[in-house]
């Protein structure tokens, strides 16, 4: 499987995760504290993780956009 592909896929999922953590975090008081658990703190650690491979994945691009030689005037 290639970079691009698994960039489409995991660009979703970041996304739901995202989403799952802003759901959770607002509403924590009305879940049960084992679904708290799992949903808000697992999720958090899935996160992590998807976080963690996008910047691996897209390395290059940060590279070339933010630690490029500059050209001085």
């Amino acid at each position: 499987m290639n970079r691009q592909h698994v960039l489409k896929l995991l660009n979703p999922v970041l996304a739901l995760l995202f989403v799952n953590q802003i759901v959770t975090g607002m509403s924590g008081t009305s879940l049960s504290h084992e679904a708290f658990e799992i949903l808000h703190k697992g999720g958090a650690i899935i996160l992590s993780l998807a976080v963690v491979t996008h910047v691996i994945l897209n390395g290059n691009w940060i590279k070339a956009q933010y630690f490029r030689k500059r050209n001085h005037v």
